[in-house]
């Protein structure tokens, strides 16, 4: 990939030739260690700490963002109930790189590296969020995505890893009916209305509503925090080709 080479050479100009150290490590041939529960995940950048769940507020930048969605918690709760009862057109089968489902409900705040700006007028409030504060820091991984997830009754996420361990999911918990929970690496922890969760998504992980009523939380991929600057700018190179590549296939 002649066009990655020479985006990776200028990073490493711009911060040091140490900057790309772990990403080159990780792109190496051979499989780097892992933790069991990260067996499914496609690449593991290395020195990241193998840890499912992480505090939403250990890190400053992502606490500024979880203080932001969980005070506007009753406005983004009201904005998704208005827009699931009167705009269901903007919302769709959530397309996961494994599966698609038609129980699991997705309206897209974020996409594609830009912010999907027709979801504005539908979600006003966690626009804005996402825009100013997500987006504006750079904490929001330009490789995936922002979303409402909402689960049906009687829905199921079947046991997964995500493809990476190099960014993490942000669950804000908008509307939790009883009988809902999430598992990661073997942990099982309910959703909270009214505030976040954050786990490492290379782990192994499975979602169910049991309960009768959607369950709604607000997803924000971010990049995670043991990241650097010059590591992120060449981790979004080298997907970004890697996905151009596929698509040519």
């Amino acid at each position: 990939m002649q066009s990655t080479s020479k985006q990776f050479a200028a990073i490493r100009e711009e911060f040091g030739s140490d900057s790309l150290a772990r990403v080159e490590e990780m792109m190496a041939p051979g499989v780097l260690p892992r933790h069991p529960l990260q067996a499914g995940a496609k690449w593991i950048l290395p020195g990241i700490s193998q840890k499912a769940w992480h505090d939403p507020r250990s890190d400053p930048a992502i606490t500024t963002l979880v203080d932001t969605l969980e005070g506007a918690h009753r406005s983004i709760k009201e904005d998704h109930r208005t827009a699931w009862r009167t705009k269901r057109g903007v919302f769709s089968d959530y397309e996961h790189y494994l599966t698609r489902q038609d129980d699991w409900q997705s309206l897209y705040l974020y996409r594609d590296g830009a912010l999907v700006d027709n979801s504005a007028e539908a979600a006003p409030t966690a626009f804005d969020i996402i825009k100013n504060v997500a987006v504006r820091d750079e904490l929001i991984c330009p490789l995936l995505e922002c979303h409402f997830s909402t689960l049906l009754p009687g829905s199921r996420i079947a046991p997964h890893c995500d493809l990476w361990n190099f960014s993490i999911n942000l669950h804000f918990a908008v509307d939790v009916p009883d009988d809902c929970d999430i598992t990661v690496a073997g942990e099982t922890r309910g959703w909270e209305e009214g505030h976040c969760l954050l786990f490492d998504y290379s782990f192994e992980h499975h979602a169910e509503n049991r309960g009768r009523r959607p369950r709604t939380c607000l997803l924000v991929d971010l990049w995670h925090p043991e990241t650097t600057v010059p590591e992120r700018k060449a981790l979004t190179v080298l997907v970004t080709e890697v996905r151009k590549l596929l698509a040519e296939q």
